[in-house]
Protein backbone atom coordinates (compact mmCIF):
# COMPACT_ATOMS: atom_id res chain seq x y z
CA UNK A 1 0.00 0.00 0.00
CA UNK A 2 1.84 3.42 -0.88
CA UNK A 3 -0.12 5.39 1.48
CA UNK A 4 -1.56 4.19 4.81
CA UNK A 5 -5.73 5.26 4.76
CA UNK A 6 -6.26 7.32 7.61
CA UNK A 7 -9.41 5.85 9.89
CA UNK A 8 -11.21 6.71 12.59
CA UNK A 9 -12.68 4.31 15.07
CA UNK A 10 -16.52 4.43 16.92
CA UNK A 11 -16.43 2.22 19.43
CA UNK A 12 -14.44 -0.25 20.76
CA UNK A 13 -13.26 1.18 24.05
CA UNK A 14 -11.84 -0.02 27.32
CA UNK A 15 -13.92 -3.41 28.06
CA UNK A 16 -14.70 -3.82 24.65
CA UNK A 17 -13.55 -6.93 23.16
CA UNK A 18 -14.62 -6.66 18.95
CA UNK A 19 -12.67 -3.33 19.10
CA UNK A 20 -9.46 -4.57 19.66
CA UNK A 21 -9.80 -7.18 17.23
CA UNK A 22 -10.10 -4.84 14.59
CA UNK A 23 -7.15 -2.39 15.32
CA UNK A 24 -4.49 -5.53 15.15
CA UNK A 25 -6.74 -6.40 11.87
CA UNK A 26 -6.22 -3.19 10.30
CA UNK A 27 -2.44 -2.98 11.57
CA UNK A 28 -1.49 -6.37 10.07
CA UNK A 29 -0.40 -5.17 6.82
CA UNK A 30 0.22 -1.31 7.33
CA UNK A 31 -2.54 -0.26 4.88
CA UNK A 32 -4.25 1.72 7.65
CA UNK A 33 -3.01 4.23 10.45
CA UNK A 34 -6.04 5.47 13.30
CA UNK A 35 -5.78 8.59 14.09
CA UNK A 36 -9.21 9.64 15.59
CA UNK A 37 -11.94 8.22 17.61
CA UNK A 38 -15.30 8.06 19.57
CA UNK A 39 -14.37 4.76 21.63
CA UNK A 40 -17.39 4.71 23.58
CA UNK A 41 -20.60 6.28 25.59
CA UNK A 42 -18.30 7.34 28.19
CA UNK A 43 -16.03 10.51 27.10
CA UNK A 44 -13.45 9.36 30.23
CA UNK A 45 -12.87 5.99 28.37
CA UNK A 46 -12.79 7.28 24.96
CA UNK A 47 -9.61 9.94 26.40
CA UNK A 48 -8.27 6.57 28.20
CA UNK A 49 -8.74 4.52 25.16
CA UNK A 50 -6.95 7.42 23.04
CA UNK A 51 -4.12 7.87 26.01
CA UNK A 52 -3.38 4.04 25.21
CA UNK A 53 -3.58 4.07 21.35
CA UNK A 54 -1.12 7.09 21.26
CA UNK A 55 -3.80 9.60 19.80
CA UNK A 56 -4.33 13.12 19.90
CA UNK A 57 -6.31 14.32 22.34
CA UNK A 58 -7.87 16.87 20.21
CA UNK A 59 -9.50 13.52 17.72
CA UNK A 60 -10.85 11.85 20.57
CA UNK A 61 -14.23 12.91 20.51
CA UNK A 62 -17.51 12.48 22.88
CA UNK A 63 -19.77 11.65 20.70
CA UNK A 64 -19.70 9.83 16.76
CA UNK A 65 -21.13 12.85 15.33
CA UNK A 66 -18.85 14.96 17.21
CA UNK A 67 -16.43 12.74 15.21
CA UNK A 68 -17.97 13.19 12.16
CA UNK A 69 -18.35 17.00 12.42
CA UNK A 70 -14.93 17.46 13.65
CA UNK A 71 -13.08 15.44 11.06
CA UNK A 72 -15.48 17.08 8.10
CA UNK A 73 -13.74 20.58 9.18
CA UNK A 74 -10.31 19.51 8.63
CA UNK A 75 -8.29 20.15 5.68
CA UNK A 76 -8.46 16.89 3.30
CA UNK A 77 -4.95 15.81 3.90
CA UNK A 78 -5.31 15.57 7.52
CA UNK A 79 -8.88 14.33 7.90
CA UNK A 80 -9.72 10.68 8.16
CA UNK A 81 -10.36 8.89 4.89
CA UNK A 82 -12.60 5.73 6.63
CA UNK A 83 -14.55 4.95 9.98
CA UNK A 84 -14.57 1.78 11.49
CA UNK A 85 -18.03 0.87 13.19
CA UNK A 86 -17.41 -1.71 16.33
CA UNK A 87 -20.51 -0.75 18.24
CA UNK A 88 -23.17 -2.87 19.70
CA UNK A 89 -25.87 -3.28 16.93
CA UNK A 90 -28.08 -0.43 17.60
CA UNK A 91 -25.42 2.26 17.16
CA UNK A 92 -24.54 0.74 13.46
CA UNK A 93 -27.18 2.80 10.88
CA UNK A 94 -27.03 6.14 12.24
CA UNK A 95 -22.83 6.68 12.25
CA UNK A 96 -22.70 4.54 9.01
CA UNK A 97 -25.01 6.59 7.64
CA UNK A 98 -23.85 10.04 9.17
CA UNK A 99 -20.10 8.95 7.87
CA UNK A 100 -21.37 8.17 4.25
CA UNK A 101 -23.17 11.36 3.10
CA UNK A 102 -19.93 13.24 5.07
CA UNK A 103 -17.55 11.00 2.34
CA UNK A 104 -16.32 8.84 4.57
CA UNK A 105 -15.87 5.04 3.99
CA UNK A 106 -17.21 2.17 6.50
CA UNK A 107 -16.11 -0.82 7.41
CA UNK A 108 -18.89 -2.18 9.75
CA UNK A 109 -18.73 -5.28 11.88
CA UNK A 110 -21.56 -7.22 11.64
CA UNK A 111 -25.51 -7.40 12.31
CA UNK A 112 -25.59 -4.36 9.49
CA UNK A 113 -28.51 -3.03 11.80
CA UNK A 114 -31.65 -3.87 13.62
CA UNK A 115 -34.30 -3.65 11.22
CA UNK A 116 -35.08 -4.39 7.61
CA UNK A 117 -35.90 -0.54 7.27
CA UNK A 118 -32.37 0.69 8.36
CA UNK A 119 -30.96 -1.96 6.23
CA UNK A 120 -32.46 -0.57 3.29
CA UNK A 121 -31.89 3.10 3.77
CA UNK A 122 -28.12 1.83 4.49
CA UNK A 123 -28.24 0.27 0.84
CA UNK A 124 -29.95 3.52 -0.02
CA UNK A 125 -26.94 5.42 1.31
CA UNK A 126 -23.94 3.61 -0.33
CA UNK A 127 -25.92 3.68 -3.79
CA UNK A 128 -26.41 7.64 -3.58
CA UNK A 129 -22.91 8.15 -1.57
CA UNK A 130 -20.62 5.87 -4.19
CA UNK A 131 -18.36 5.25 -0.98
CA UNK A 132 -16.82 1.71 -0.10
CA UNK A 133 -18.82 -0.34 2.62
CA UNK A 134 -17.49 -3.32 3.75
CA UNK A 135 -19.03 -5.53 6.67
CA UNK A 136 -17.06 -8.00 9.07
CA UNK A 137 -18.37 -11.24 8.23
CA UNK A 138 -14.91 -12.29 8.70
CA UNK A 139 -15.06 -15.89 8.31
CA UNK A 140 -15.36 -15.59 4.18
CA UNK A 141 -11.85 -14.12 4.56
CA UNK A 142 -10.58 -17.65 5.70
CA UNK A 143 -8.26 -19.18 3.12
CA UNK A 144 -10.38 -22.56 3.63
CA UNK A 145 -13.19 -21.21 3.31
CA UNK A 146 -12.00 -19.57 -0.15
CA UNK A 147 -10.78 -22.79 -1.16
CA UNK A 148 -14.27 -24.71 -0.60
CA UNK A 149 -16.13 -21.78 -2.58
CA UNK A 150 -13.61 -22.29 -5.26
CA UNK A 151 -13.86 -25.82 -5.86
CA UNK A 152 -17.78 -25.59 -5.65
CA UNK A 153 -17.61 -23.00 -8.63
CA UNK A 154 -15.82 -25.09 -10.75
CA UNK A 155 -18.52 -28.06 -9.94
CA UNK A 156 -16.35 -30.20 -8.15
CA UNK A 157 -18.87 -31.63 -5.98
CA UNK A 158 -21.66 -31.82 -8.56
CA UNK A 159 -25.46 -30.13 -8.42
CA UNK A 160 -25.16 -29.46 -4.07
CA UNK A 161 -28.14 -31.64 -2.54
CA UNK A 162 -27.69 -30.81 1.23
CA UNK A 163 -26.24 -28.29 3.61
CA UNK A 164 -25.66 -28.18 6.96
CA UNK A 165 -24.09 -25.47 9.11
CA UNK A 166 -23.88 -24.87 12.66
CA UNK A 167 -22.54 -22.14 14.99
CA UNK A 168 -22.42 -23.51 18.65
CA UNK A 169 -21.21 -21.65 21.65
CA UNK A 170 -21.87 -22.19 25.38
CA UNK A 171 -20.99 -19.02 27.02
CA UNK A 172 -23.87 -17.67 27.93
CA UNK A 173 -25.15 -21.40 29.26
CA UNK A 174 -25.69 -19.44 32.32
CA UNK A 175 -26.94 -15.11 32.97
CA UNK A 176 -24.17 -14.24 32.70
CA UNK A 177 -25.72 -10.95 32.21
CA UNK A 178 -26.67 -10.45 35.78
CA UNK A 179 -23.20 -10.47 36.62
CA UNK A 180 -21.94 -7.44 34.68
CA UNK A 181 -20.33 -8.78 32.31
CA UNK A 182 -20.14 -6.47 29.46
CA UNK A 183 -20.46 -8.65 26.16
CA UNK A 184 -23.12 -10.66 27.75
CA UNK A 185 -24.90 -7.45 28.63
CA UNK A 186 -25.79 -5.74 25.94
CA UNK A 187 -26.07 -8.87 23.36
CA UNK A 188 -28.97 -10.11 25.96
CA UNK A 189 -30.55 -6.43 25.70
CA UNK A 190 -33.23 -5.91 22.98
CA UNK A 191 -32.29 -2.26 23.27
CA UNK A 192 -28.85 -2.58 22.20
CA UNK A 193 -29.02 -5.74 20.22
CA UNK A 194 -32.18 -6.22 18.14
CA UNK A 195 -34.58 -8.26 17.91
CA UNK A 196 -32.82 -11.21 18.40
CA UNK A 197 -29.81 -12.66 20.47
CA UNK A 198 -27.94 -15.46 19.04
CA UNK A 199 -29.73 -14.97 15.52
CA UNK A 200 -27.80 -11.70 15.00
CA UNK A 201 -25.03 -12.40 16.72
CA UNK A 202 -23.51 -15.48 14.92
CA UNK A 203 -26.46 -17.40 13.13
CA UNK A 204 -26.10 -14.18 10.71
CA UNK A 205 -22.22 -15.50 10.66
CA UNK A 206 -23.38 -19.20 9.51
CA UNK A 207 -25.92 -17.57 6.77
CA UNK A 208 -23.60 -15.41 5.25
CA UNK A 209 -20.78 -18.20 4.96
CA UNK A 210 -23.29 -20.81 3.90
CA UNK A 211 -24.62 -18.38 0.89
CA UNK A 212 -20.90 -17.27 -0.16
CA UNK A 213 -19.38 -20.57 -0.40
CA UNK A 214 -22.49 -22.06 -2.03
CA UNK A 215 -22.87 -19.36 -4.50
CA UNK A 216 -26.95 -20.45 -3.85
CA UNK A 217 -29.55 -18.38 -1.97
CA UNK A 218 -31.39 -19.36 1.03
CA UNK A 219 -34.93 -19.02 -0.32
CA UNK A 220 -37.02 -20.57 2.14
CA UNK A 221 -37.17 -21.11 5.89
CA UNK A 222 -38.99 -22.96 9.05
CA UNK A 223 -37.56 -21.48 12.03
CA UNK A 224 -37.18 -22.26 15.75
CA UNK A 225 -36.07 -19.59 18.19
CA UNK A 226 -35.80 -20.93 21.11
CA UNK A 227 -35.07 -18.85 25.09
CA UNK A 228 -33.57 -21.74 27.24
CA UNK A 229 -32.47 -19.48 30.11
CA UNK A 230 -35.08 -18.38 32.05
CA UNK A 231 -36.02 -14.75 32.26
CA UNK A 232 -33.62 -13.98 29.23
CA UNK A 233 -35.20 -11.27 26.79
CA UNK A 234 -33.98 -12.78 23.41
CA UNK A 235 -33.12 -16.32 21.80
CA UNK A 236 -30.54 -18.31 22.54
CA UNK A 237 -31.26 -21.50 20.54
CA UNK A 238 -32.09 -21.21 17.15
CA UNK A 239 -32.92 -24.64 14.65
CA UNK A 240 -33.76 -23.84 11.20
CA UNK A 241 -34.92 -26.29 8.24
CA UNK A 242 -33.60 -24.28 4.73
CA UNK A 243 -34.29 -24.60 1.33
CA UNK A 244 -31.79 -23.20 -1.43
CA UNK A 245 -32.43 -21.88 -4.61
CA UNK A 246 -31.48 -24.97 -6.90
CA UNK A 247 -33.55 -27.02 -4.39
CA UNK A 248 -30.96 -28.09 -1.91
CA UNK A 249 -32.13 -28.26 1.53
CA UNK A 250 -30.57 -27.91 5.16
CA UNK A 251 -30.66 -27.17 8.09
CA UNK A 252 -28.96 -23.94 10.27
CA UNK A 253 -28.46 -24.22 13.94
CA UNK A 254 -27.16 -21.18 16.35
CA UNK A 255 -27.18 -21.51 19.77
CA UNK A 256 -25.05 -19.96 22.82
CA UNK A 257 -26.06 -22.75 25.61
CA UNK A 258 -24.57 -25.56 24.22
CA UNK A 259 -22.15 -26.14 27.35
CA UNK A 260 -18.30 -26.66 26.71
CA UNK A 261 -18.51 -25.12 22.87
CA UNK A 262 -16.34 -22.67 22.72
CA UNK A 263 -16.71 -21.44 18.95
CA UNK A 264 -18.15 -24.55 16.71
CA UNK A 265 -18.56 -23.19 13.81
CA UNK A 266 -18.84 -25.94 11.23
CA UNK A 267 -19.67 -25.93 7.30
CA UNK A 268 -20.48 -29.05 5.59
CA UNK A 269 -22.00 -29.29 2.04
CA UNK A 270 -22.83 -32.51 -0.01
CA UNK A 271 -23.40 -32.79 -4.16
CA UNK A 272 -23.60 -35.41 -6.17
CA UNK A 273 -20.08 -36.38 -7.06
CA UNK A 274 -18.28 -35.13 -3.51
CA UNK A 275 -18.88 -33.23 -0.13
CA UNK A 276 -16.56 -30.96 1.74
CA UNK A 277 -16.28 -30.13 5.43
CA UNK A 278 -14.87 -26.58 7.12
CA UNK A 279 -14.65 -26.04 11.01
CA UNK A 280 -13.72 -22.91 12.20
CA UNK A 281 -11.66 -24.29 15.38
CA UNK A 282 -9.53 -26.21 12.88
CA UNK A 283 -9.67 -23.06 10.01
CA UNK A 284 -6.52 -24.43 7.62
CA UNK A 285 -7.79 -27.73 6.77
CA UNK A 286 -10.57 -28.58 4.40
CA UNK A 287 -12.20 -31.86 4.39
CA UNK A 288 -13.32 -32.87 0.21
CA UNK A 289 -14.61 -36.27 -0.24
CA UNK A 290 -13.94 -37.35 -4.04
CA UNK A 291 -16.36 -39.49 -6.19
CA UNK A 292 -14.18 -42.63 -4.87
CA UNK A 293 -15.07 -41.67 -1.41
CA UNK A 294 -11.49 -40.96 -0.64
CA UNK A 295 -11.56 -37.85 1.93
CA UNK A 296 -8.90 -35.94 1.51
CA UNK A 297 -7.73 -32.74 4.17
CA UNK A 298 -6.57 -29.98 1.74
CA UNK A 299 -3.80 -27.33 3.76
CA UNK A 300 -3.11 -23.85 3.48
CA UNK A 301 -0.24 -23.24 1.32
CA UNK A 302 0.16 -26.49 0.23
CA UNK A 303 -0.13 -27.36 -3.32
CA UNK A 304 -3.20 -28.81 -3.06
CA UNK A 305 -5.03 -25.29 -2.24
CA UNK A 306 -6.02 -23.05 -4.86
CA UNK A 307 -5.14 -19.66 -6.33
CA UNK A 308 -7.93 -18.05 -3.85
CA UNK A 309 -7.29 -19.32 -0.88
CA UNK A 310 -3.30 -18.61 -1.62
CA UNK A 311 -3.83 -15.32 -2.28
CA UNK A 312 -5.54 -14.69 1.76
CA UNK A 313 -2.60 -17.29 3.07
CA UNK A 314 0.07 -15.26 4.94
CA UNK A 315 2.30 -17.74 6.58
CA UNK A 316 3.89 -21.03 5.28
CA UNK A 317 2.43 -24.29 5.41
CA UNK A 318 2.24 -25.50 9.08
CA UNK A 319 1.81 -22.14 10.86
CA UNK A 320 -1.34 -21.64 12.01
CA UNK A 321 -3.73 -18.81 10.79
CA UNK A 322 -7.38 -18.14 11.42
CA UNK A 323 -9.66 -15.63 13.50
CA UNK A 324 -7.67 -12.56 13.13
CA UNK A 325 -6.01 -12.65 9.78
CA UNK A 326 -9.41 -13.72 8.13
CA UNK A 327 -9.73 -9.90 9.49
CA UNK A 328 -7.09 -8.49 8.23
CA UNK A 329 -7.78 -9.85 5.06
CA UNK A 330 -11.00 -7.89 4.70
CA UNK A 331 -9.47 -4.88 5.75
CA UNK A 332 -6.45 -5.32 3.29
CA UNK A 333 -9.56 -5.69 0.62
CA UNK A 334 -11.08 -2.58 2.09
CA UNK A 335 -7.52 -0.24 1.89
CA UNK A 336 -7.70 -1.88 -2.00
CA UNK A 337 -10.74 -0.42 -2.29
CA UNK A 338 -10.82 2.87 -0.70
CA UNK A 339 -7.47 3.46 -2.55
CA UNK A 340 -9.16 2.63 -6.14
CA UNK A 341 -6.18 -0.54 -6.69
CA UNK A 342 -7.70 -3.84 -7.87
CA UNK A 343 -8.18 -6.03 -6.16
CA UNK A 344 -7.02 -10.24 -6.61
CA UNK A 345 -10.46 -12.01 -5.68
CA UNK A 346 -13.59 -11.46 -7.10
CA UNK A 347 -16.09 -10.64 -3.98
CA UNK A 348 -13.02 -9.39 -1.90
CA UNK A 349 -15.62 -8.58 0.87
CA UNK A 350 -18.79 -8.72 2.47
CA UNK A 351 -20.43 -5.87 1.68
CA UNK A 352 -23.88 -3.99 2.36
CA UNK A 353 -26.19 -6.53 0.17
CA UNK A 354 -24.89 -9.22 2.22
CA UNK A 355 -25.82 -6.88 5.36
CA UNK A 356 -29.49 -6.60 3.94
CA UNK A 357 -29.12 -10.35 3.29
CA UNK A 358 -28.77 -10.49 7.09
CA UNK A 359 -31.54 -8.73 8.20
CA UNK A 360 -33.86 -10.19 5.55
CA UNK A 361 -32.74 -13.77 7.30
CA UNK A 362 -33.37 -12.20 10.45
CA UNK A 363 -36.99 -10.93 9.85
CA UNK A 364 -37.78 -14.46 8.24
CA UNK A 365 -36.40 -16.42 10.71
CA UNK A 366 -38.39 -14.27 13.14
CA UNK A 367 -41.42 -14.32 11.20
CA UNK A 368 -41.43 -17.85 10.83
CA UNK A 369 -40.83 -18.58 14.40
CA UNK A 370 -43.67 -16.59 16.14
CA UNK A 371 -46.05 -18.52 12.89
CA UNK A 372 -44.72 -21.73 13.27
CA UNK A 373 -44.91 -21.87 9.02
CA UNK A 374 -42.46 -21.85 6.32
CA UNK A 375 -41.57 -18.15 4.99
CA UNK A 376 -39.69 -16.81 1.94
CA UNK A 377 -36.69 -14.72 2.07
CA UNK A 378 -37.21 -12.19 -0.86
CA UNK A 379 -34.17 -12.55 -3.22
Amino acid sequence: MSQRVRIGMIGGGQGAFIGGVHRIALRMDDAFELVAGCFGRDPKNTIATGEELGLDPARCYPTWEALIEGESRLPADQRIEAISIVTPNHVHHAPAKAAMEAGFHVICDKPLCISQEQADDLASTVEKSGMVFALTHNYSASPMVREARERIARGELGTIRKVYVEYLQGWLSDKLEESGQKQADWRTDPTRSGPVGALGDIGTHAHQLLEFVTGERVTSIYAILDTFVEGRALDDDDMILLKMANGATGTLCSSQVCFGKENGLKLRIFGTEGAIEWEQEHPNDLKVTGTDQSMTTIRTATAAAGEESASLTRTPAGHPEGYLEAFANIYRAFARAVRGQDQPLADPFPTIEDGVRGIQFIGAALLSSEENRWVDIPD
